[in-house]
């Protein structure tokens, strides 16, 4: 069976072919997305160029059986979350938000003020999850914000994941308004409980239904039965794939990967980031095994001025002025297609923006180790995970994929003395998606866990640090 999978990033539409009965890809082709006109003409023209009849394409006149597509174009599903308490249910509602996919711009705790009213009408949200107490326990605060999100006249779906003593009132305040809401679970049941799965479903179910169609992507969803997932919950399942295996196959264990786009850096974290040093007690909500973040400031070419605003040049071991990196960065924003010439001044200028992104992500991504002085001497304080003993990292995106030094660019997410409470991971072994596959594993996962296994595991490469 020959299977196809399609993922239309925010800069570039990926396609894979892929055989079932040979258990390979045969074959990648990408081309520039067109968002701004119609995704299909991006899409056709990838497949025109991976279907191309030449004596040295393996692909040549190819016909998919199966096509599945995912999608993170023009940046992915915009979200914000609301909460109760800020270490507490609004941290589980970021968590939630972000291992479904979406692009968190803001979080916000306790009953939101009219300040906050008008900041979400600036962001102008695709979703936003709505949270707040234990089931049970406070419900004050969850119906306030309902009645304030109400005042916001946006065209925006909530989703309601909050205490469920206040379902009724919730339920009432949206129909009066005529508010598209969604009633699940509650992220937090109980105290220090994280329940994110239902709440990742329903981020999902509206992804699908709102934004195919805004984006353009009706098209591609009536040629599959499959329904259209993010992009990032594609990568997330891939991640999940290659730690844990499959019934039949071992899993690497722990990892962390980096994702590095146009427009956002996200960052995936598969282990339990238990305490590595002894004497260590931990704080704030447990977290999940399987985690994602985004970094919506920090991207390549669309977000490529945050990353510039964020660096500090003259502590980074470059020769490279300011002046010519913000030349570098002013271009690439104009022209989001512009690629370095390999051995040019601009190569340096793209592995060291690509490190920062790396290095400031993965930072946010990580948890916080403290020093505390107690009766019974020293210990430490753990808030987040602990990744310093994860053993690979794995780069994901155009500049670390496209890269003749693409160690270089992954060594941003090492552990750095200057920030000796963060808790990156020490040594790790770097690898290398190199045919940008993990979307398309994600994907693949879906029908076929075994093959898609397989496949990840041969084609995620060990980097070579090769210095020049």
């Amino acid at each position: 069976m020959n299977i196809l999978t399609v993922d239309v990033g925010s800069t570039y539409t990926k396609l894979a072919a892929i055989n079932s009965e040979s258990h390979e890809i045969i074959s990648t082709a990408q081309s520039f997305t067109t968002i701004d006109t119609d995704v299909m003409i991006g899409f056709e023209n990838a497949l025109n160029i991976l279907t191309e009849e030449r004596e040295d394409n393996p692909c040549a006149g190819f016909k998919y059986d199966e096509l599945l597509v995912c999608s993170s174009a023009a940046g992915g599903l915009k979200m914000v979350a609301l909460g109760l308490v800020p270490d507490l249910t609004a941290k589980a509602a970021r968590t939630a938000a972000s291992n479904a996919g979406a692009k968190v711009m803001k979080t916000y705790a306790y009953e939101i003020s009219g300040d906050e009213e008008k900041e979400i009408y600036d962001i102008n949200p695709d979703l936003v999850l709505l949270c707040g107490g234990t089931n049970g326990g406070n419900k004050e605060v969850i119906i306030a914000n309902a009645r304030r999100l109400c005042n916001i006249e946006r065209n925006f779906t909530t989703i309601v994941a909050g205490n469920k003593s206040a379902t009724d009132d919730i339920r009432e305040i949206f129909t009066k308004a005529n508010k598209n809401f969604v009633i699940t679970e509650n992220v937090m049941p109980e105290f220090n409980k994280l329940n994110i799965e239902p709440a990742r479903d329903a981020i999902r179910n509206m992804f699908i239904e709102r934004i195919i169609e805004a984006k353009g992507l009706n098209r591609l969803q009536s040629m599959t039965p499959h329904k259209i997932i993010p992009t990032p919950l594609a990568v997330l399942q891939a991640c999940e794939l290659l730690a844990k295996g499959t019934d039949t196959q071992q899993g690497v264990g722990d990892l962390l990967a980096v994702d590095i786009g146009g427009a956002t850096t996200d960052v995936y974290s598969m282990a339990s980031g238990e305490p590595t040093i002894d004497s260590t007690m931990t704080k704030g909500l447990p977290e999940p095994w399987s985690k994602r973040t985004v970094e919506g400031d920090l991207g390549m070419r669309y977000s490529l001025p945050h990353v510039f605003e964020q660096l500090d040049i003259a502590q980074q071991s470059t020769n490279i002025g300011r002046d010519k990196v913000k030349a570098w960065v002013d271009l690439c924003s104009n022209n989001p297609d512009t690629l370095a010439t390999p051995g040019s001044e601009e190569e340096k200028i793209e592995e060291y923006l690509g490190r920062s992104a790396v290095a400031i992500a993965v930072e946010r991504h990580c948890g916080r180790m403290e020093d505390v002085y107690t009766p019974f001497g020293l210990m430490h304080t753990l808030e987040g995970k602990d990744l310093m003993n994860v053993p690979m990292v794995i780069g994901i995106g155009g500049v670390v994929r496209n890269s003749r030094r693409p160690a270089e660019i992954l060594k941003g997410s090492l552990y750095d003395i200057r920030h000796a409470g963060c808790t990156k991971p020490r040594s790790p072994k770097f690898y290398l998606d190199k045919k940008y596959i993990y979307a398309s594993m994600g994907l693949l996962s879906m029908i076929d866990r075994e093959l898609a296994f397989e496949l990840i595991k041969k084609e995620t490469i060990e980097i070579v640090d090769n210095k020049e």
